[in-house]
């Protein structure tokens, strides 16, 4: 019932959305194909970085780390402080950000905080007649048509200066929501799951690399998300597995701490286990 359930949320969600998600997906993108992703790795060492949480805070050090010139902003002047004792730059607003920056990451809990950040009041957006950085990434776990939503908006903006004749005419927008947890942030071994313009992605690796693990290109705008909902449901379907696994057990007789070990050694190994078992356990 529970597996039904999620399934039919799921897929109604994207049938419900079908239309306008192709939509936005293939909106064209021609003012990107004929540049270089060569000529803007010289324009990836002025990072903004929007979201200082459990995971944002993590994915920033990893950046500075790496020898970027960081800014960073975040409403929680508690989650800035580590930053501003280091020496670290903060800004006030995400339009700060924006006025400084050459690429913007943002790390965000809910969609309408994505939505807010790029188009609300001293948001990102907020010049949209001519915008200092070319590249903005969203790592944000938020739904396909959000993505969508802000690349286009995005692409609609322009370039306050145009470096080379092959740079791109307007900026450029990357979904890249991550997989691995808090750990995984610190230690930089992050999954990223990538949609947008391949040529920004390809240009954006390095500063993926310095946060994580090789990035996974999904394709078109948006898609990146797609593939963190369609990761997120299947790890969900792996722990309810888990879960009714182990309560048919205990309820026939066999403990907790017996089955886990034999799923540690068994076919039964997956990823879930350890999530599931440690708050049983």
């Amino acid at each position: 019932m529970r597996f039904h359930r999620m399934y039919s949320l799921f897929t109604s969600y994207s049938i419900h959305n079908f239309k306008l998600t192709n939509a936005i997906s293939l909106s064209p993108l021609s003012q990107f194909r004929n540049f270089s992703s060569f000529h803007l790795h010289s324009r990836l060492k002025n990072v903004g970085f929007i979201g200082l949480g459990n995971m944002g805070s993590h994915m920033a050090t990893n950046l500075i780390k790496s020898g970027y010139e960081v800014s960073v902003c975040d409403i929680n002047i508690a989650s800035v402080k580590p930053f501003l004792d280091r020496g670290v730059p903060v800004k006030q607003t995400p339009a700060e950000i924006a006025e400084t920056s050459d690429v913007v990451i943002t790390m965000l809990p809910s969609p309408s905080h994505v939505m807010n950040v790029f188009m609300g009041l001293d948001g990102l957006l907020q010049s949209s007649s001519s915008l200092q950085p070319w590249l903005f990434i969203d790592c944000s776990t938020v739904d396909p048509l959000t993505s969508r939503k802000v690349s286009l908006s995005v692409s609609d903006c322009a370039l306050k200066e145009k470096e080379k004749p092959d740079f791109p005419e307007r900026p450029m927008m990357l979904d890249a929501p991550v997989s691995g947890g808090i750990l995984a942030a610190e230690a930089a071994s992050l999954s990223f799951m990538v949609g947008g313009p391949e040529e920004a992605y390809l240009a954006a690796k390095p500063l993926f690399m310095s946060m994580g693990r090789a990035p996974i290109y999904c394709g078109g705008a948006g898609n990146g998300s797609v593939a963190k909902i369609c990761n997120n449901l299947a790890l969900a379907i792996s722990m309810i597995g888990v879960s009714e696994a182990l309560a048919i057990g205990q309820s026939l007789g066999v403990p907790a701490s017996t089955l886990t070990k034999i799923f540690n050694s068994s076919s039964a190994r997956c990823w879930a286990r350890y999530q599931v078992t440690l708050c049983i356990l």
